[in-house]
């Protein structure tokens, strides 16, 4: 079975030609999401996937229809070649069932892996060129440290019952950060 998948970037521009396009290459159903592809909910490519069974094959008009990004667009093709569905792209000519349509997808993998290796080596130049420069990456402390020996101090509190005086709600409200940055910074011991 041939399942045509097409996508329409705003609710103003109208799908017709992708679909005309899809029913021209034999689809014997066709799917259309008219929505952004930044959305990450696209209902009508998850039917597209889930009606695709071993043997079929998934059509696209162009490879931009189908993914956000490279690597998503990587992710869509490993997915559909683990369910053993072939990718077929009318504009671009790719077919995955044949020697070229898979080695297309390896390069484009070779690719998005070399772009990845490229950001995470610029990522470390930066970090170790603003550590040279004496600044520490990550947000700022939310509490400075007599803060959080007073919030330490104020937790460690017992009332005249043997109970803790203050929550840790209490000491947020005190301190105005959240309770989970409370938890973050105590140094909880059973009292």
């Amino acid at each position: 079975m041939r399942i045509g998948y097409g996508r329409v970037s705003t609710r103003d521009q109208n799908p017709d030609a992708q679909e005309d396009a899809l029913k021209a290459a034999d689809c014997d159903r066709v799917f259309v999401d008219k929505a952004s592809g930044k959305l990450a909910s696209r209902p009508e490519l998850d039917k597209a996937l889930i009606a695709a069974r071993e043997g079929d094959q998934f059509v696209i008009t162009k490879l931009d229809r189908l993914g956000r990004s490279l690597k998503n667009l990587i992710d869509l093709s490993d997915r559909l070649r683990d369910q053993h569905v072939d990718l077929v792209v009318i504009d671009q000519g790719i077919n995955t069932s044949t020697h070229t349509g898979r080695m297309f997808f390896q390069i484009l993998g070779a690719i998005a892996e070399f772009e990845h290796a490229m950001m995470v080596e610029r990522t470390h130049d930066g970090l170790s060129a603003a550590r040279a420069r004496g600044r520490v990456g990550g947000r700022k402390q939310a509490l400075k440290p007599r803060q959080v020996q007073l919030a330490q101090e104020m937790y460690d509190e017992l009332g005249d019952d043997g109970k803790r005086k203050h929550t840790v709600q209490g000491i947020a409200d005190e301190l105005g950060v959240a309770r989970t940055t409370i938890y973050r910074y105590l140094d909880r011991k059973e009292a």
